[in-house]
């Protein structure tokens, strides 16, 4: 849990909050490659949460093939690069009702997916940015500590 070590894959060496956590071995592309056919904006928004994030704390950015990953023990946020706009999700440990979601989705008691779309950097406001800090947190695994939903 929160303080217990990293397990770490002998064969692609990233490191997952639960042993033999199953995943793709895969190679992380290079990050700049998902912006390559993006306007500016979308890796404006990237940046502007990434500087978010990274004021809550160290976070690991895993560029993978279908999305740049955020980590900390395990990941609480993936963000996918298009043309015109930065699609994305959080994992918080509870549902959000909020029209900025576009999907959210239960995968276990305290494991809930909220998707959303960002256009611009504007739109990293104080209210994301406390979902980012929330999402963080459960990144850190801190929201085992807590209460469950039913």
């Amino acid at each position: 849990m929160p303080g217990a070590p990293l397990w770490t894959c002998p064969r692609c060496g990233r490191a997952f909050a639960n042993p033999r956590q199953s995943h793709t071995c895969a190679s992380l592309a290079e990050l700049d490659d998902h912006f390559a056919g993006s306007i500016p904006a979308v890796r404006a928004t990237f940046d502007a949460i990434l500087a978010e994030v990274r004021r809550l704390g160290p976070v690991t950015v895993l560029p993978e093939k279908s999305r740049i990953a955020l980590q900390v023990r395990m990941s609480f946020a993936a963000l996918m690069p298009r043309r015109r706009w930065l699609n994305g999700h959080l994992v918080l440990a509870r549902p959000v009702d909020s029209a900025r979601f576009l999907r959210v989705r239960a995968y276990s008691p305290h494991n809930v997916v909220h998707t959303f779309r960002l256009v611009g950097p504007d739109e990293v406001d104080a209210e994301l940015t406390a979902w980012l800090a929330e999402a963080y947190r459960v990144g850190e695994q801190r929201h085992l500590d807590g209460p469950r939903l039913p």
